[in-house]
């Protein structure tokens, strides 16, 4: 519940049955990757349906163009942690890199864990996506996601695929972790897209 101030700030800002966090939950399934300290164990392919597939070291990923994005973020299990500060690689330039191909509707993201989720093309190019190395000016701990985690604000948080290691570009649409166990396809939070059934 919001009282004076705090819930003029938050009017618009969150979606509906979700409560406003200081903190930051854990929740993930199986177990949290520990990577040496040089990451040299560590690398992110880019394949599917692109001109030039790349696998980058954390390095060559970091060379490729800082940016800064701020946000508010949504669990499906019904927190928002309001006024997040990212630091990582925009969605928009990983593209870029690779040259993606016109035919490219969907993408899907690997990560440790055997964990995956699908999103349509435009909300991984999204202006707000990004893959963050940092949140509020720290390196992201192991287990909110070290050394590389996607952040698609604009989804359900499990949209934001952590420990990730993978990005395919695809024609067609297929079910990830979640969305195989139930979860909906989409994960708008202002509709409530939280099941299939939604």
């Amino acid at each position: 519940m919001y009282f004076g101030k705090e819930k003029e700030q938050n009017e618009g800002r969150v979606p509906p049955n979700q409560k406003v966090t200081s903190g930051w939950p854990v929740l993930h399934v199986g177990n949290v990757p520990y990577y040496k300290d040089d990451l040299s164990n560590w690398d992110l392919t880019i394949d599917g349906l692109v001109e030039r597939p790349a696998v980058l070291s954390f390095d060559e990923l970091l060379a490729l163009q800082d940016v800064e994005k701020e946000n508010d973020i949504h669990c499906v299990t019904g927190w928002s942690k309001l006024d997040n500060r990212w630091q990582g690689v925009s969605t928009r330039v990983l593209a870029e890199h690779v040259s993606v191909k016109a035919d490219a509707k969907f993408v899907m993201l690997f990560a440790e864990e055997g964990w995956s989720t699908d999103l349509p093309i435009e909300d991984f190019l999204h202006e707000t996506s990004l893959l963050a190395h940092s949140h509020n000016g720290e390196r992201l701990t192991p287990e909110h996601g070290y050394p590389l985690r996607a952040v698609i604000p604009h989804l359900y948080f499990w949209k934001s695929a952590k420990w990730i290691r993978g990005i395919r570009f695809q024609s067609e649409n297929e079910q990830g972790f979640w969305e195989r166990n139930g979860y909906h396809m989409y994960g708008n939070p202002w509709k409530e897209q939280r099941f299939a059934w939604d």
